[in-house]
């Protein structure tokens, strides 16, 4: 696997670079397809940010990308905990692989319970609520009044669900679905 590292308002000393690769070293047993790792270590110059050291990867397989992004106020424990993130989504991503297409991850029988695996992500909340025709403008107004991170609405110049989130850098994003 290639290994690269940068840096952003930080020196990436050679330490830190053989930490980081020592560390990733450990995907290898899970990705052995894997062609390329892109490693970003940064430091968040915002005062008001006390976990300020971020660790994020982006994994090339053959398969999917992996990517994950971790932050704490220590850079190594920011790694640490991007290693585990990253070796969850590949151990999902090797499980997924070795059962093939068409299997079934949890076969059953009709009416026994399936009991999800310990890293697999559950849904713990459903919502239903109206979605109103509004423009992109008027939705970001009302991302501010309930104070989430996304907004769903029906876009009112072409009546498709559209979705607006606030992004890293303090702008916002849209998202147009693509029918097919």
């Amino acid at each position: 696997m290639r290994l690269q590292v940068k840096g952003k308002n930080v020196d990436v000393s050679d330490s830190l670079k053989d930490y980081a690769a020592q560390k990733l070293g450990k995907l290898d047993k899970h990705l052995n397809d894997a062609a390329r790792l892109e490693l970003e270590l940064q430091v968040e110059k915002n005062p008001s940010i006390s976990e300020n050291q971020v660790a994020e990867a982006t994994v090339w397989t053959k398969g999917p990308i992996l990517r994950a992004r971790e932050s704490s106020t220590d850079m190594k424990a920011s790694i640490d905990q991007l290693v585990d993130k990253l070796e969850r989504q590949a151990r999902r991503y090797r499980d997924k692989r070795r059962r093939g297409p068409g299997r079934n991850a949890h076969p059953h029988v009709e009416g026994t319970p399936v009991i999800p695996d310990e890293d697999s992500p559950l849904i713990v909340k459903t919502k239903q609520f109206p979605v109103k025709p509004m423009s992109p403008e008027e939705a970001v107004l009302q991302l501010e009044l309930v104070g989430h991170d996304f907004f769903v609405f029906q876009n009112a110049e072409t009546l498709e669900v559209n979705v607006v989130y606030r992004r890293r850098d303090g702008n916002y994003g849209l998202i147009e679905p693509q029918t097919s």
